[in-house]
Parts: structure tokens; C-alpha cells; sequence
């Protein structure tokens, strides 16, 4: 009897979003036993499971305790996922410094593209939340980065993202980082204005963008 993945990847989905640890923990060692696409599955199950809960958490329908439940099976469907994830979907050796700009603490969607990230065989480190310009570059130089991304989901916080630009075009060290920026108020347009080199809405864009950015890189 055959499986269809996208039905199976739903329903990974909505394991998670049902804060069925698991249940979620079951579908994923069944995606495994069928020699499924382990990345498929946590792109489009666990994943979009941990997204359509932070968007009811956005819309106060969940609140942290339900957050924290989500995530929970959503890193049990990691840990069954992750050794079975093909080498040709991942990268290895390229680091990224990742964190959500000074004045900002929301980072639910900082942490799905860290996820994401790390899932995919980078080696992330996250400052965290409210994190100045100067911290970013710093640390950037500290662990020789490939790639610098910003978050941020408020309008009065944009202009630090353009702030780490510009330390590294003053200190004379712009193309040794990609940077790339991404949440809710920002666009393309607001990327290439600041000088940024790439902007992905959400989280599976983030990495593909990471992707093409250090297959530049390390093909240079």
C-alpha cells in the first residue's frame, strides 16, 4: 500500500500544530521506515506544523506554554529526521550569525530559520533577541562567517539592519559577509535599498537563500 508524502507530511504538520509530541514522534520514524525524503518532511511537516503555531500564537489563540508544547514535538520529529536527511540537501562548513536587531524581542521566526538552518548542516550561532549592530559584526569576525542574518518584525527597528551594513562598508570588511534579512515589515526592495544581499519571507526561503549565497562563496 502505497503512501502519498504530501498526506503524511500533513499530517506532521498538524501533529505538531495539535501539540502531539507523539503522534509526531510515530510519523516520523514512519517517514523513515518508508524511505521518504527526510528533508521534505521536515520542510513541509514539522516545519509548516511550528509555523501555523506561531501564527496562532500572533493571533493570541496560542500563548507560550502552547508554543513551547509545539516545539517540543516538533525537535522529537528532529531528532528521528535529521540523522536520515540526504547529504546532497545539506552544506557543511558554513557558518551564519544569525539574531533579531536591537529593539526587537520577537524571534519565533528567528528561531524556525536557525531550525531550518541547522537542519540543513549549517553551523549557526544565535545571539538572541535585541541584539545591537556592533554585536552582530563582532561576532561575525569572531567564528569567520559566510553569512549575517537579521530579523526583525517592527517598522522602528529597520534601520539597525542597515546599521550592520554600514559598519562593515566603514570598516572596510563588506565582502567578506552575506547578509540577509528577513520578517514581517520587510521586502526585497528594502533589502537592495540598505545593501543588503538577499530577503527571504519566511523560513524554507531563508535557507535556500543561504544556500545559493555560500555556494557562491565557496565556489570563488
Amino acid at each position: 500500500m502505497s503512501v502519498d508524502p504530501d498526506e503524511l507530511h500533513a499530517a506532521l504538520a498538524n501533529a505538531v500544530l495539535e501539540l502531539d509530541e507523539p503522534l509526531t514522534a510515530e510519523l516520523s520514524r514512519k517517514v523513515v521506515t518508508l524511505g521518504l525524503d527526510a528533508w521534505a518532511a521536515v520542510e513541509h511537516g514539522l516545519i509548516a506544523g511550528m509555523n501555523a503555531a506561531g501564527k496562532l500564537f500572533d493571533e493570541e489563540e496560542y500563548f507560550v506554554p502552547e508554543l513551547l508544547i509545539a516545539a517540543d514535538a516538533m525537535y522529537a520529529g528532529l531528532a528521528i529526521l535529521r540523522p536520515h536527511i540526504r547529504q546532497e540537501s545539506a552544506v557543511r562548513g558554513r557558518r551564519v550569525v544569525i539574531g533579531v536587531v536591537a529593539g526587537d524581542t520577537h524571534d519565533i521566526g528567528k528561531n524556525l530559520v536557525r531550525i531550518m538552518l541547522e537542519v540543513a548542516g549549517f553551523e549557526v550561532f544565535d545571539l538572541g533577541r535585541d541584539v545591537p549592530a556592533r554585536a552582530f559584526v563582532d561576532r561575525a569576525l569572531e567564528v569567520n562567517a559566510d553569512v549575517i542574518a537579521l530579523s526583525t518584525l517592527m517598522t522602528t527597528t529597520m534601520d539597525q539592519m542597515a546599521q550592520v551594513v554600514r559598519i562593515l562598508r566603514t570598516e572596510d570588511i563588506r565582502d567578506r559577509f552575506k547578509v540577509i534579512v528577513g520578517g514581517a515589515p520587510l521586502s526585497q526592495q528594502f533589502a537592495d535599498r540598505i545593501g543588503a544581499d538577499g530577503y527571504a519571507p519566511k523560513a524554507t526561503l531563508a535557507v535556500q537563500l543561504a544556500k545559493r549565497l555560500t555556494e557562491v562563496v565557496h565556489a570563488a
